[in-house]
């Protein structure tokens, strides 16, 4: 797993993978932003029919939201990420797919568009869905003092390592293959959902995360399929 960091680190340069982080880093902004515009109209507007609020009391309300909003964004933000790379991903793929394994490249088969989209929605849906659903898990883990970010991590490793996998496997296996294709790349891939996640946690560097990670399985499935 470190030779597949390492290379995929070396590559952040490559013209195509500078495109996708431009692209996944301008849509994640985007999305995040309007969440944070919709939340500020919607609590000045709320707060002037229901309550009879003037300029002032809409002005809090907004700025209440605002904070909301903020905090949702730093709590989404794995989700929404993922889920913008997932859209992109077929491109971090074949840029290390013509750089480190052409010959898989040669037969591989390009991701439509909206397949891709689809597979980017899904994952934040699992996403959001799984931890709401392992929440009270978190608050248990959190009263009993064992450890609330060590359930996060267990949790967000195992939904990335699907999700990168199967980017990758997208191109080189049937639909109906996926599942068979998670069990033979099991190891690897929780290798880089565990590394993926935990550069999720580190401030800035988790901006480059989704895109490490997408590179980092598409070395980890080739050097499986090697081995």
């Amino acid at each position: 797993m470190l030779t597949a960091f390492v290379l995929s680190l070396r590559q952040l340069g490559d013209p195509r993978i500078v495109r996708v982080l431009a692209k996944s880093f301008g849509l994640t902004v985007l999305l995040i932003a309007t969440l944070g515009a919709g939340l500020w109209f919607a609590a000045r507007a709320a707060a002037r029919a229901w309550l009879d609020a003037g300029d002032a009391g809409a002005g809090l309300a907004g700025f209440v939201a605002l904070l909301v909003g903020v905090a949702l964004a730093w709590l989404l933000f794995r989700a929404v990420a993922i889920a913008v790379v997932g859209i992109f991903g077929d491109e971090v793929v074949e840029a290390v797919e013509a750089r480190h394994y052409p010959a898989a490249m040669a037969t591989a088969r390009p991701v439509p568009f909206a397949r891709s989209a689809t597979m980017g929605i899904a994952s934040a849906a699992r996403a959001i869905l799984v931890n709401l659903a392992a929440t009270p898990v978190y608050v248990l883990l959190l009263v009993t003092g064992v450890g609330t970010p060590i359930g996060f991590f267990a949790v967000n490793t195992l939904l990335l390592a699907r999700d990168l996998s199967d980017m990758v496997a997208a191109r080189h296996v049937e639909p109906a293959a996926l599942a068979a294709s998670r069990r033979t790349q099991r190891v690897p891939s929780l290798l880089v959902g565990a590394t993926t996640t935990g550069l999720l946690l580190i401030p800035f560097v988790n901006l480059l995360a989704p895109v490490l990670g997408a590179a980092m399985a598409t070395h980890a499935f080739h050097r499986s399929v090697a081995r």
